[in-house]
């Protein structure tokens, strides 16, 4: 059972060395779900002579006003031999011999957290007591209650201390041990009145009644004592403190607990409650009751932990890793980022992610729809197809079949294909920037970095401006080819089909009637056709060649080849994270090494039972 409350003294200085103070904040807290006894009470209620009779030792500062300004987590450790010493968390390898010099220390580390400005703080200070005249136990002194502010304080610290007392003592888990002098009325204690509003049934709350020595006489505590002036679900126990006097004439404590046993062992109203009353008594059943909650408790708080962890590393994962330092770390940080977003980039070309089809509906539907839409009427009108004839045969009108005129009126109609030829380079290059878009928002390690996140999207659509420019140079290309090279053998036919429908005897004038000019019409529909048709079939291959071919290749080429040459500062200023991020990741990573700590220790405690 002993090993409970060490693991539990272990989780409460883990949790302090990394922050975890469990105050309000955007963190999950350990330190709440932690059994802990925290002592409450009002100024010059005897708090502090009870934890030095607990303890047996004089340690805690002293003083007028408000002296206890931190938490003082006061960790009690049972040990084998006649040594005596204390340890300070802060302090890791000092050890303390000389108890007043602990109290000196306490002193002087709250002044340095608050200054010396009488301000009190949360950040609680761990102290451990080793001695085989102590029991394992832990308690949390917490400032006392006060209702006015001293000079050099402001007139807030009356509510602090009550808020701060208050965010302690409120959790499920904190165990009250309110602390109330016998010579005062109970009603105006300051530690049940604020013990009752957090715990009105009195189920974790221990009374404890100081002063019982100094009532007036013809009175007495039996009743406070026996659970009749105020019942609470655990017992009250009363201590008789070192007086002032005691205390300057530096009477030890031993002497003071016996001359305490002495005392209700000899006062007739207390005899019949001696064997529960006093500091020792006190010691060990508040270590007994420590121990059967951390035990009810142990389960809950794994399981906490265990999803804790979980919920962190996912965080962190989300919030990426933290930046290197040096110009090659930074650079591969950089390289490492524009490859996850290149394969994200292709997994939407690929179709492992939607969007990549839009590509093919281009070439399925919208580029040969575009070309069906072509009206060749106004070039193969019978005008403009009897100019166009008259024109090419100039001086000379054609013998058999009108070439120059054909090559005119096709040139004409083919020309007119590059407007949707040039229509689906734009379209697609449209779908490759909106997936650059799509990937880049997808690139998680990419939010972490708005500058770099910036400087990739550019640097992708510079790429792709420039393959788009190559690949309408590839495919008007194409449309030149057949405009410059007719297909001979559609043609060879011709002569045929002329002597078929014309007269040889006819003037060669005859052969400019509307039949013949309708029937040069429909042979050069029919090429033009045949054209479209073929490319339909090449301009999507041109296409992909030159801009998804080459967007998958080489995408960030360029922007890899000048990254390359950029200086520490430069690189410095592409991983420029929010800072609010930065710090979010340091404290997540610090509290789940709280975690992970806290779960090898109750790992620990559980193989060895």
């Amino acid at each position: 059972m002993e090993n409970l409350i060490s693991l539990v003294n272990k989780l409460q200085q883990a949790c302090t060395a990394l922050g975890d103070h469990g105050e309000e904040s955007a963190l999950p807290t350990l330190w709440d779900s932690l059994p802990a006894i925290a002592v409450v009470g009002g100024q010059s209620s005897g708090k502090s002579s009870v934890l030095e009779s607990v303890v047996g030792k004089d340690f805690l500062p002293r003083g007028s006003g408000i002296v206890t300004r931190r938490p003082l987590v006061l960790q009690l450790h049972r040990i084998d031999g006649d040594r005596e010493y204390a340890e300070f968390m802060h302090l890791p390898r000092k050890r303390f011999t000389d108890f007043a010099a602990v109290r000196k220390e306490i002193a002087d580390e709250t002044d340095r957290e608050t200054g010396r400005s009488k301000q009190i703080s949360p950040v609680p200070i761990h102290l451990s007591i080793y001695s085989p005249y102590v029991v394992n136990l832990t308690l949390i002194d917490l400032p006392g209650l006060t209702k006015v502010a001293v000079e050099g304080q402001p007139d807030s610290i009356v509510q602090d201390i009550e808020n701060m007392v208050r965010s302690y003592i409120e959790k499920p888990n904190c165990i009250i041990l309110a602390v109330s002098p016998a010579n005062q009325d109970l009603a105006t204690s300051d530690a049940i009145k604020i013990s009752r509003e957090v715990d009105p049934k009195g189920e974790r709350t221990f009374g404890v009644l100081t002063k019982i020595d100094l009532m007036d006489k013809g009175t007495d505590a039996v009743d406070i004592l026996e659970g009749r002036s105020y019942r609470l679900q655990q017992p009250w126990v009363g201590v008789v403190n070192r007086s002032q006097q005691d205390i300057n004439k530096n009477v030890d404590m031993i002497a003071a607990r016996r001359r305490e046993r002495e005392y209700f062992a000899t006062t007739p109203e207390y005899k019949h409650l001696a064997s529960r009353m006093g500091s020792e008594y006190l010691a060990k059943m508040l270590s007994k009751h420590l121990e059967q909650v951390i035990k009810s408790r142990i389960p809950g708080i794994q399981s906490l932990i265990t999803k804790t962890i979980a919920e962190l590393e996912t965080e962190l994962n989300r919030l990426g890793k933290p930046i290197a330092n040096d110009a090659g770390g930074k650079l591969y940080t950089i390289m490492e980022i524009c490859r996850m977003f290149d394969g994200i980039y292709k997994e939407h070309l690929d179709g492992v992610r939607p969007g990549g089809e839009k590509i093919y509906h281009v070439f399925d539907n919208q580029f040969p729809v575009a070309i069906k839409r072509l009206q060749f009427d106004k070039q193969l009108s019978m005008e403009n197809v009897r100019k166009l004839i008259t024109e090419a045969d100039g001086y000379q009108p054609h013998l058999i079949a009108p070439e120059q005129g054909y090559r005119r009126l096709i040139e004409s109609c083919l020309v007119s294909i590059r407007g949707p030829a040039e229509a689906a380079v734009d379209a697609v290059h449209a779908i490759l920037k909106e997936l650059v878009r799509k990937a880049i928002n997808e690139t998680h390690e990419l939010k972490q970095f708005p500058t770099l996140r910036v400087e990739v999207g550019n640097a992708a659509f510079e790429s792709l401006d420039r393959m788009r420019d190559e690949s309408k140079k590839n495919t008007l290309k194409l449309v030149d080819m057949e405009c410059s090279y007719l297909t001979v053998d559609f043609f060879r036919k011709l002569p045929q089909d002329v002597e078929k429908g014309g007269n040889p005897s006819h003037s060669i004038f005859d052969r400019y009637n509307d039949s013949y000019l309708r029937r040069i019409g429909q042979t050069v529909l029919s090429y033009v056709n045949m054209v479209c048709s073929t490319l339909r079939n090449s301009i999507p291959k041109s296409i992909v060649y030159c801009q998804v071919r080459e967007a998958k290749r080489s995408l960030l080429d360029h922007f890899f080849t000048e990254l390359g040459a950029r200086e520490m500062k430069q690189l410095s200023k592409l991983l420029d994270e929010d800072p609010a991020v930065m710090e979010r990741r340091t404290k997540l990573a610090k509290r789940l090494e709280l975690y992970r700590s806290a779960q090898a220790e109750i790992d620990a405690v559980a193989w060895s039972k």
